[in-house]
């Protein structure tokens, strides 16, 4: 029988099978035949145990698959954005990273506006390709237009200095390395070109816009990169499916 999610967070919270760091699974340490459950879990990172031990995934299919395809099988098992599923890798690969905080408590990881940032990932996911050519015009021309590009860099500087205050240590960079990514995959699937890196970008900074928002409006800073997605702020973001983070 799969193993659920809440068994599989009891074990990673008493450090029984403590994930492995850096790569799906550490293929020396498991030692099986490639589709055994290994005596000690601990040889698969966080995404690894949840894609063998709820999803069914064989040991030699997590040494054989590449870490995009990880990233959105493991969103698909939780029920979650692939931003959230790229931030519980970014945290299990921390040297003091606790992985099951980044599904039980997100807003211990990513500060006050959780739960608008993780409405903003969600959101991600299902933009049309339509969706993702706008958000990357707007931020090519804010790129490329020297009075919006200082206006850039000035908005990139308040959302950066915004996240880390309102975040633990490195985490804001940890979140934005997840929407990065995540936006990476969906451009690159919507059609890409050399300039969806302002789009990756522009994905990036609006998740650190949305975790330091409240430092934002306190020093009368505007929402700069957000509005390249259609939002004047958090709070026009829609709402992520009731049933979130939840699992069969």
């Amino acid at each position: 029988m799969a193993t659920k999610l809440a068994e599989l967070l009891d074990r990673w919270d008493a450090n029984e099978g403590k994930p492995y760091k850096g790569s799906l699974i550490d293929w020396s340490a498991y030692g099986g035949d490639g589709s055994s459950t290994p005596a000690d879990i601990g040889c698969m990172c966080a995404q690894g145990q949840v894609l063998h031990l709820i999803g069914g995934w064989e040991p030699q299919r997590l040494k054989d698959t590449a870490q995009v395809e990880a990233d959105a099988a493991t969103a698909k098992l939780l029920n979650i954005s692939i931003a959230h599923a790229i931030l519980l890798r970014n945290v299990n690969d921390k040297s003091d990273g606790a992985p099951s905080i980044v599904l039980t408590n997100p807003e211990k990881v990513l500060g006050s506006e959780a739960s608008r940032l993780l409405d903003f990932w969600w959101h991600m996911d299902q933009m049309a390709p339509e969706q993702w050519a706008a958000a990357r015009d707007a931020a090519r021309a804010a790129a490329w237009d020297a009075a919006r590009a200082a206006a850039r860099d000035a908005a990139w500087d308040a959302a950066r200095d915004a996240a880390r205050d309102a975040a633990w240590d490195a985490a804001w960079d940890a979140a934005r390395d997840a929407a990065r990514d995540a936006a990476w995959d969906a451009a690159w699937d919507a059609a890409w070109d050399a300039a969806w890196d302002a789009a990756r970008d522009a994905a990036a900074n609006a998740a650190s816009e949305i975790q330091g928002a409240k430092l934002l409006r306190e020093h009368g800073e505007p929402f700069f990169f957000l509005p390249m997605f259609g939002f004047d702020s958090p709070e026009a973001i829609p709402a992520r499916p009731s049933n979130y983070g939840q699992t069969a």
